[in-house]
């Protein structure tokens, strides 16, 4: 199989992923790459319209009633298969972003984390695995924070994850990406995903809900099933 570049794009809706990731390909295209994209949703997407608009091979995958970031383990090998089919130097996957509690991304794969700061600036600590475990992070939207929410932001994503590269980026203009290309330039490419490791595990989703109950109470509940307590504290 070609060797090729796989980056997985993830992190919350909205971020700013498509966008970036779009202005990225552009960057690739221009010099001569390449070029593969996926989308990973759960129930419907129009962004790999997005990126077919480029002009670039593209497939889209929906995971409906499993975890995206499952969906995402079980096809990742056929992806990386069919990109390689297609030649390409680089091949982008965008996850979907939902609960956050594991990473899409492989020990071999190039893991992009987008973070959106005008949400909140407690957002990092709330993102989880997809940030600790990641390569390069792309700060979006900083230009509608003040200086010093922006600081206190790249702050506080920074001692969650002192390895990775972190990148302001502007998802309308492109501002930014030219250091993404950077980086990812600087990385070499892979042969093969098989038997590539995870770099964070999945939650364990065994139980009667996740095979499509949907009654409320301990009779209807089996497999995987953890209790809290609802004790005064």
């Amino acid at each position: 199989m070609a060797a090729q570049k796989i980056i997985i794009a993830c992190g919350s809706p909205a971020a700013g992923k498509t966008s970036i990731m779009t202005h990225y390909i552009k960057s690739e295209i221009e010099q001569g790459k390449r070029v593969c994209a996926a989308k990973i949703d759960c129930l419907s997407s129009k962004d790999d319209m997005v990126y077919k608009n480029l002009g670039i091979p593209t497939v889209l995958g929906l995971s409906n009633d499993i975890c995206p970031d499952h969906f995402l383990a079980v096809n990742l090998e056929e992806i990386v298969q069919w990109s390689a089919i297609k030649n390409a130097d680089t091949l982008v996957i965008e996850t979907a972003g939902l609960c956050h509690r594991c990473a899409p991304a492989t020990d071999k794969t190039i893991a992009v984390c987008v973070l959106d700061c005008v949400t909140s600036i407690k957002v990092p600590e709330k993102i989880g695995p997809i940030l600790t475990t990641c390569d390069i992070m792309l700060i979006t939207k900083s230009d509608m924070v003040s200086q010093a929410e922006t600081e206190v932001f790249y702050h506080n994503a920074k001692k969650l994850n002192e390895r990775a590269d972190i990148i302001e980026v502007n998802g309308i203009t492109g501002a930014g990406v030219q250091y993404l290309q950077a980086i990812i330039d600087k990385i070499p490419p892979i042969e093969s995903i098989t038997g590539d490791n995870l770099r964070y595990s999945m939650p364990s989703a065994i139980c009667s809900y996740c095979v499509g109950e949907k009654r409320i109470g301990n009779a209807f509940q089996k497999g995987i099933v953890t209790k809290m307590r609802c004790d005064d504290v």
